[in-house]
């Protein structure tokens, strides 16, 4: 019933949000012809003739307005064209390889004849309430030195009960799909949530020594072993029964979506969690954003619209996914334990020999804490030591370690150095 609360709640307001959206366009188009909402000009703002600024601020509140509301559709990448190689190249998505669940997507570049050829990299992004766009900014980096794919997960309300179930086995099903297709010489970089996945498909195909097996791992800010400094985010994941998660976080896909009866956990569900950890700090953004624009500043208030864009589309979990995540993962930590299994197979990390392995973490992470992720390192104990990396990175939050400035400046210079000493 819950789901269906929720969609009964934003088809009532829909219409009043398309209202305020349509108003808001017409202030702003009405101020803009009277040459009334200009930016700057020069060192400082024009004059506000009487009244308009009143107009201004009903516009800015409309915009908000409209702007608070969650999207279930993946927005687009918007990657054009990349720096690479000293020049700019244009960039085109193909999809590579594509199952009900998700599309392995190719970020293609055309590059001039005689330049050199770059390692490719799956890119596997989290299936935590997100879409896979939440990484548009490592992939963009990623792109400047590498040819890079990216696990497009798909929204599991839009996948019609006829396709099946999809829990962590077909997680790490995927990921080895996607890896053979790539062919061999491939690395991953793996961001959260999916750490735990990529370590376990590794192993696996090392153990069958399959020619596709990557020849660099690189787990950034994931949930290998939660029993290190547990976060807010272990302590909730341990506080209740997976059978409570079950009954109270679980939901069936109301009409008229696709996955109509698939059991789901709901993307705005997995938002609200994240939202109410740092409350104040969005309520300050919206505040923000309003006053940007009563102000006639769009370029300020444009960067945090871009930000909600992505922030606010969630995506559907399949209730396996989730409800075996929470439990293997953040409950009974069946990887650190060595008993987590695949289609009937223990996973052994020792089985792992050739692939370099990077992990990287936030000194400031509140949802995968320092500690976590390292602990691969203490798992795969057959790599060389010479093959084994750690970074932790100063002055950055969970975020931090996958997008912005010290991502850019500190952290990818190290991934990409892994990357390219393990080119074979």
């Amino acid at each position: 019933m819950l789901y269906h609360a929720y969609q009964l709640q934003s088809d009532l307001t829909s219409p009043l949000r398309l209202l305020a959206q349509g108003g808001s366009a017409a202030l702003s188009t009405q101020l803009a012809c009277a040459g009334l909402f200009t930016q700057f000009a020069g060192p400082g703002r024009l004059p506000v003739p009487r009244g308009a600024a009143s107009l201004r601020k009903t516009a800015a509140a409309l915009e908000v307005f409209s702007r608070m509301r969650l999207t279930h559709s993946r927005p687009g990448y918007g990657i054009r064209s990349v720096v690479s190689s000293g020049q700019e190249v244009p960039v085109t998505e193909e999809v590579a390889m594509k199952t009900p669940f998700g599309t392995l997507l190719h970020f293609r570049k055309d590059m001039p004849p005689g330049s050199p050829s770059q390692p490719p990299v799956l890119l596997v992004a989290p299936l935590s309430g997100h879409f896979a766009t939440l990484l548009r900014d490592t992939l963009r980096t990623l792109l400047q030195d590498h040819d890079v794919y990216i696990t497009d997960w798909h929204n599991a309300r839009d996948v019609g009960l006829a396709q099946g179930a999809f829990g962590l086995d077909d997680y790490i099903g995927h990921m080895i799909r996607f890896l053979q297709a790539m062919g061999p010489g491939a690395h991953v970089v793996a961001v959260c949530q999916p750490c735990v996945a990529a370590l376990a498909a590794t192993a696996v195909m090392a153990e069958d020594d399959d020619p596709a097996q990557p020849r660099s791992l690189t787990l950034m800010a994931g949930p290998v072993d939660c029993r290190v400094n547990p976060t807010s985010v272990n302590t909730l994941a341990t506080s209740k029964p997976i059978e409570w998660f079950a009954s109270n976080l679980i939901s069936h896909v109301p009409l008229p979506h696709a996955g109509f009866m698939r059991r789901v956990y709901p993307g705005f569900l997995q938002l609200t969690a994240f939202m109410s950890m740092n409350l104040e700090r969005h309520k300050k953004s919206f505040q923000d954003m309003y006053q940007h624009l009563a102000d006639g500043n769009h370029e300020a208030a444009g960067t945090i619209a871009q930000f909600y864009d992505e922030y606010l589309a969630v995506n559907d979990l399949p209730a396996e996914f989730y409800l075996e995540t929470v439990e293997k993962v953040f409950q009974t930590f069946d990887l650190p334990r060595g008993v987590l299994s695949y289609r009937g197979r223990t996973i052994v990390p020792a089985a792992i020999r050739r692939t370099a392995l990077l992990t990287v973490e936030g000194e400031s992470d509140d949802i995968c804490s320092v500690g976590q992720t390292v602990a691969a390192q203490d798992l795969c104990k057959s790599i060389r030591p010479y093959m084994k990396t750690h970074h932790v990175q100063v002055g950055v939050g969970h975020y931090g370690v996958f997008s912005g400035r010290k991502w850019n400046q500190q952290i990818y210079p190290r991934v990409r150095e892994v990357i390219h000493a393990s080119m074979g």
